[in-house]
């Protein structure tokens, strides 16, 4: 069955376990290719599964072909592309975990690779994520958003591990899930320094997923500095794909459209990583002409573009999506009953929902003219009262600047804006991390829709902003914290205010007149 919803657009199901006969073949290839010529070259005993240097892809690329390269790495289980402390990170990744368990897969097992009906070995989107989140905070904290490595990766090579093709101008293949050239790989290795990965008596493959995200990555760092430049998200991707003269040539603007679809529509997942990326930045303000389907619905109408065959299946998952509404009506289908009774415990909120003739179990959230539920400053003021009342007590900072900080990112809507989820715009991987590595357990983290509680998207957005203000072991002012929280800590430039520093100090000032006209802010 369909390990996820976007891999369900493939025909004629998806994870094909290879048959008894295939895996007895696949395990003698390290003895039958040596033996064996193929077009009249014999493949030389160093083509093993296992052990490929780029050198040696070099030589099978140009002396025996991109076929028989393929059948020499023809990867049938993760076991044999990547490493046991990588493939332990894995199974330490939630959703991932759900799945693998799902289709059958035992921890005490070889994992199978999931076959397109080719016969392809392909990464799904929960592993595809997976694998960007975890290369990103080994080796690029705070630096690269894994979000942009998946949507190209998708773009370049249908997160098909053995995708080849050739440019061209260059008599080079492109390889992998990243589609990277193997004198790229060597550039970045003795040029840039990007070791993690490689060691001089054994290069590993690059067709292997953590070795091709990792170099594929390192060149979109390169790219994001540019000749000594910090260079935009549009730059990066356009010059990733047609290289840095032609970042501002017509030829590759379609790219950037198609990468800009494929990125929106690419789900947020699980993720057991010892990182934190950055926010990136504010909210837009939604325009006035643009159509709102909420974020699911929007993610399918995007798919159903990219892949209009898929149409039964994204009718179905749109039928789920508007019976998934009605969480959308009422506070108490997303707040927990003790939430909502310190809600109704809060001086300020009980008399707007008085007025407003709110009944406890039926409070309805604001919706705006596009009927998406939002919170009142009231309303946002409270949750951020109550959440550092009962489990931030500790915490210096005053719950006005939470409140602002999620205004800027999300406009208070409870599903955020874009990829920014709920009313503190905070991602899955950050809240994760901050969930498993600093024991922030006072809500339990299951899923990114956790996120859409407004209570949760505080708590760690609270407990985010809060980690920030003591960066390095330092205390820091609200100048740097705020910004590191929008654009990420090595970002903020202490000689250079913001525009979003100075939309946080307007907004800021709203949320205290709001605490001077209102009566007592106890919840208790």
């Amino acid at each position: 069955m369909c390990r996820n919803s976007i891999d369900a657009v493939k025909p004629n199901g998806i994870y094909l376990r290879t048959s008894f006969l295939a895996t007895i073949v696949h395990l003698m290839l390290p003895i039958l290719l040596p033996l064996s010529a193929l077009g009249g070259k014999f493949i030389p005993s160093f083509c093993k599964p296992s052990v490929l240097s780029f050198s040696n892809c070099n030589y099978l690329m140009k002396n025996i072909g991109v076929d028989y390269l393929r059948m020499a790495i023809s990867f049938t289980y993760w076991d044999y592309c990547v490493d046991p402390e990588d493939l332990e990170a894995m199974w330490n990744v939630p959703e991932v975990r759900a799945e693998w368990l799902k289709a059958g897969e035992e921890r005490s097992q070889m994992i199978h690779l999931s076959r397109d009906p080719d016969g392809q070995p392909y990464l799904t989107q929960t592993e595809m994520r997976a694998v960007a989140d975890i290369v990103v905070s080994r080796h690029f904290p705070s630096e690269i958003d894994p979000g942009m490595i998946c949507a190209i990766a998708e773009l370049e090579s249908d997160r098909q591990l053995l995708a080849m093709h050739s440019g061209h101008k260059s008599k080079e293949p492109s390889v992998g899930l990243m589609q990277l050239q193997p004198k790229t790989a060597e550039w970045l290795m003795s040029e840039l320094g990007y070791r993690s990965y490689a060691a001089e008596r054994n290069k590993e493959s690059l067709l292997k997923p953590f070795i091709n995200v990792y170099f594929g990555a390192a060149y979109v760092k390169w790219l994001s500095n540019f000749d000594n430049k910090k260079r935009s998200e549009e730059f990066i991707v356009r010059a990733y794909k047609g290289g840095t003269k032609k970042a501002t040539h017509k030829s590759t603007f379609g790219y950037w459209k198609c990468y800009l679809s494929v990125k929106e529509s690419f789900p947020s997942r699980k993720s057991g990583v010892d990182n934190h990326p950055p926010i990136n930045a504010a909210a837009p303000a939604p325009s006035e002409n643009s159509i709102d389907l909420g974020p699911k619905a929007q993610h399918i109408y995007n798919r159903a573009v990219l892949n209009p065959l898929a149409t039964q299946v994204l009718l179905f998952d749109l039928l789920l999506e508007r019976v998934d509404a009605s969480n959308d009506t009422y506070w108490d289908s997303r707040a927990s009953p003790d939430d909502m009774e310190a809600m109704w415990s809060h001086p300020a909120v009980r008399k707007v929902w008085n007025k407003s003739k709110e009944k406890q179990g039926n409070v309805r959230f604001s919706l705006d003219e596009k009927k998406r539920p939002l919170l009142s400053r009231v309303e946002m003021k409270a949750v951020a009262d109550i959440v550092l009342f009962k489990y931030l007590n500790t915490v210096k900072i005053k719950s006005t600047i939470f409140c602002a900080i999620g205004d800027v990112v999300s406009m208070r809507y409870v599903h955020g804006l874009g990829e920014r989820t709920g009313i503190m715009g905070i991602d899955y991987s950050t809240a994760y991390w901050l969930y498993s590595e600093l024991d922030c357990t006072a809500y339990r983290l299951e899923s990114v829709n956790d996120l859409n509680n407004p209570f949760v998207s505080m708590y760690f957005g609270a407990a985010y902003a809060a980690w920030l203000s003591e960066y390095e072991g330092r205390e820091r002012t609200p100048e740097f914290f705020v910004q590191a929280y929008f654009v990420g800590a090595k970002n903020v430039n202490p000689q250079n205010t913001s525009t979003l520093w100075l939309k946080f100090e307007e907004t800021l000032s709203k949320y205290e007149e709001t605490k001077r006209n209102d009566d007592s802010c106890s919840i208790m």
